[in-house]
């Protein structure tokens, strides 16, 4: 979702949903807005948090309707300020406290799972590049004055692979500047609107992620469209809420084309098909949904078969990256040492 950043940075995913199921919890309690959000400020353990639910509490408790008490603390995404704005609007604001504690739970855990999977094998190639460096530039060298004590010089293979680690000593302040560039600029595009569109762009059309971002995708327009639905509002209004929300460029283009369809009298879950949002048994889901009045829910079920089919893949991804890394790993440091070792045996074997 288009989780826009304003003066300062939003909370975190966890940090959203531990609020929003503290609000459920009041809400269902009986307990008033401005008594809740009270006590928990006084129950506030973090400095930081303490003084947003201070902000949160002054604006409530002067009758400041609560998503404009929220809006003015800067910390809180857009998607949820909206649906809480709805959730006032429409006496609903128990049953949408309650969708967003959902939905952050699920955005945390898809969020955490990418973490974990792209933390590992990052870790596991900058240790095989420390160890390959490692071993052109320091054991190279040694090998090299070990040959020409035998009388003998290096050729082929390892004496290209010296060569190569004597330059990459040479311009290995070169190498460490650019790296910080580009770490910079990938920073910089992250934190600006079109660097994130190119970014979503790329993910969504990468061989290795395109799979992947599709179902995250799908599984956040399904998770939005339960939250708006189960708001009470309409599936066009939810269609249009959704399409001004999301930051996904090919979900986007079937939101637009869905809206076109229903407007020229095809029905909901036609229309979702027609364009792809679904397909499948998910398809026949949404269908059936449509005819018996039950879209709120099974947009809410959908969005959680896709987390779990997120979490499979991931997982499936992650089991086939380790043992590929350590072999490839282990290939590269045997040739080079075998490129070494075999001339230098052979060459001891002449002298014995």
């Amino acid at each position: 979702m288009n989780e826009k950043t304003k003066s300062r940075d939003t909370l975190s995913f966890s940090e959203i949903s531990a609020f929003c199921a503290q609000m459920s919890m009041i809400l269902k309690s009986g307990i008033s807005l401005a008594e809740g959000i009270g006590i928990m400020r006084d129950d506030a353990e973090n400095p930081d948090g303490k003084s947003i639910l201070a902000i949160i509490h002054d604006d409530v408790e002067k009758g400041t309707p609560l998503f404009t008490a929220l809006e003015k603390t800067d910390k809180f995404p857009d998607y949820m300020l909206t649906m809480i704005e709805i959730g006032e609007a429409t006496g609903k604001l128990e049953n949408v406290m309650e969708s967003l504690t959902s939905y952050y739970e699920r955005e945390e855990a898809i969020a955490r799972t990418i973490r974990s999977a792209v933390a590992y094998p990052l870790v596991m190639i900058a240790m095989m590049l420390a160890v390959i460096i490692i071993l052109i530039v320091q054991v190279m060298p040694i090998f090299s004055e070990v040959f020409q004590g035998l009388g003998a010089q290096m050729t082929g293979f390892p004496l290209a692979v010296m060569n190569f680690g004597q330059a990459l000593s040479n311009y290995s302040m070169v190498i460490v500047i650019v790296l910080v560039v580009i770490a910079a600029a990938l920073l910089i595009m992250r934190s600006t609107r079109a660097g994130k569109e190119a970014l979503v762009k790329f993910k969504e059309n990468f061989i290795f992620t395109r799979s992947l971002y599709a179902k995250i995708a799908s599984g956040k327009f399904a998770s939005a469209m339960s939250l708006m639905l189960a708001s009470g509002m309409d599936t066009d209004k939810s269609l249009e809420m959704v399409h001004k929300l999301v930051d996904t460029p090919s979900i986007r283009v079937k939101i637009a084309k869905c809206q076109r369809l229903l407007a020229d009298g095809t029905n909901f879950s036609d229309s979702l098909v027609h364009v792809g949002m679904f397909s499948g048994v998910y398809a026949r889901m949404v269908s059936v949904a449509f005819k018996t009045g039950a879209m709120d829910n099974i947009m809410e079920k959908l969005a959680v078969r896709y987390e779990e089919e997120t979490n499979a893949q991931i997982n499936n991804i992650i089991s086939i990256v380790e043992p590929s890394l350590v072999a490839v790993l282990s290939v590269i440091v045997g040739v080079i040492l075998l490129s070494v070792m075999l001339p230098l045996m052979g060459i001891m074997a002449a002298i014995g």
